[in-house]
């Protein structure tokens, strides 16, 4: 191997060596899979900031799992649900579990003035941590509920507020219609205003203190609307939604977020369909050019390669040289491709230049998730794939015949 790296690594110094036509053709090659891998690492580290920031916001502000009420048509109207304090205990200390806690909501009419949006109330608990709400906070602060006061705070979204007309420590009114009878009033106070970018989220839900929608729908101090449960880890254990649901009472089921989410997620698995094609078409067209650029050196180094064989060098390690150089160019273009590809990926992620449209993406900017292992594997996944490609057109090494090849111009 020390005799093929060696005229390899002569070929590559030589500068003279390749010529006229040789030469641009192997940079356009070293580009095309440069620009390749810098395409390919936008599009994973994109498309999986994508699908992670809404699925944040997601099970932020509602869990990887509820525990709720069976209904075959769920509604913003809650049937409440009261889980054994033993059952409540042996979750929580579940290792991947952080967090379990329960909430109820109530959908009703809000009113400020002559302005009228409806509107779901969503009620949490002293116990609630509403942490996730802090990153999406604009005005105000997070409400501190405890349990029994019945507290007026509310945190209000910026597209309801601005509807309403409302600002920061306003009293607006709320209205909960009732079946034959006259709606119910409250009062509450704005404490906070956020916004998510998520459109279910901030075109329908206040959160409000969990007193109010247990005396609003009648339920005691026990009964609540359903449990969150949040994963440490990205997602839940295989398995554990199943056993969950034979702990349950026959009347109460468990719903993983996808589940109650099924149309988002269903939309972004398009989104790791076209990351697939994208990778897939790419990874041909670099292994078509780098095909192209051997046949080319090898065409031009024909006589080269007839002194090499009348000197008795075996076709296998004229192939291997060949190979090396083709290694050298794949690797270059690698190099590039990884340090555009991650450096643009990490200016987006720190300055978020490029906007999207909250109402379409959910999101305010292109969100971007860097895997190492995602990078790793399409840098191994093209190498591999480039060199195997490359065997066919070394082959070619073995038709050429000394006597002609030196001659050959």
């Amino acid at each position: 191997m020390l005799f093929e790296f060696f005229i390899a690594r002569r070929i590559l110094k030589n500068r003279s060596a390749t010529r006229k036509v040789a030469k641009p053709v192997l940079s356009i090659s070293v580009w095309a899979i440069a620009m390749g891998l810098i395409i390919m690492i936008l599009a994973i580290s994109t498309g999986n900031g994508l699908r992670k920031a809404i699925k944040n916001k997601v099970t932020g502000f509602g869990g990887d799992i509820q525990i709720l009420n069976y209904s075959p048509t769920p509604t913003y109207e809650q049937v409440p649900i009261s889980l054994e304090a033993e059952l409540i205990s042996e979750l929580q200390a579940v290792p991947n579990i952080a967090k379990v806690q329960a909430y109820g909501q109530k959908a009703g009419i809000l009113k400020n003035e002559d302005l009228f949006e409806g509107a779901v109330l969503k009620g949490i608990g002293a116990q609630y941590d509403l942490g996730f709400m802090q990153e999406y906070l604009l005005e105000g602060s997070l409400p501190q509920y405890k349990d029994g006061l019945f507290d007026d705070s509310i945190i209000i979204s910026a597209p309801l507020a601005r509807k309403l007309k409302l600002a920061l420590h306003d009293q607006c009114e709320m209205y909960f219609l009732r079946p034959n009878k006259a709606p119910l009033r409250r009062r509450f106070i704005l404490a906070g205003i956020f916004q998510t970018d998520f459109d279910k989220l901030d075109r329908s839900f206040i959160i409000g203190d969990l007193d109010h929608v247990q005396r609003l729908s009648k339920w005691d101090s026990s009964e609540v609307g359903a449990w969150e449960i949040h994963f440490g880890s990205n997602e839940a254990p295989e398995g554990f939604l199943e056993d969950l649901r034979l702990k349950l009472p026959f009347e109460y089921d468990a719903m993983n977020v996808r589940s109650l989410n099924l149309q988002l997620f269903q939309w972004l698995d398009l989104f790791d369909l076209n990351i697939l094609l994208i990778i897939g078409i790419i990874i041909i067209v670099a292994t078509i050019n780098m095909s192209i650029a051997l046949l080319i050196l090898i065409m031009e180094r024909t006589t080269m390669i007839g002194l090499l064989k009348a000197l008795g060098a075996s076709n296998p390690s004229i192939q291997k040289i060949f190979l090396l150089n083709a290694t050298y160019l794949i690797g270059k273009g690698l190099l590039w491709g990884n340090a555009i590809g991650i450096g643009l990926a990490l200016v987006q992620d720190h300055f978020g230049l490029i906007k999207l449209d909250p109402s379409t993406y959910y999101v305010s900017a292109v969100s971007i998730d860097l895997n190492f292992w995602h990078i790793l594997s399409i840098n191994a996944v093209t190498l591999i794939i480039c060199l195997l490609c490359l065997l066919i057109p070394s082959f070619l090494v073995s038709r050429v015949r000394p006597t002609k090849a030196i001659r050959f111009d």
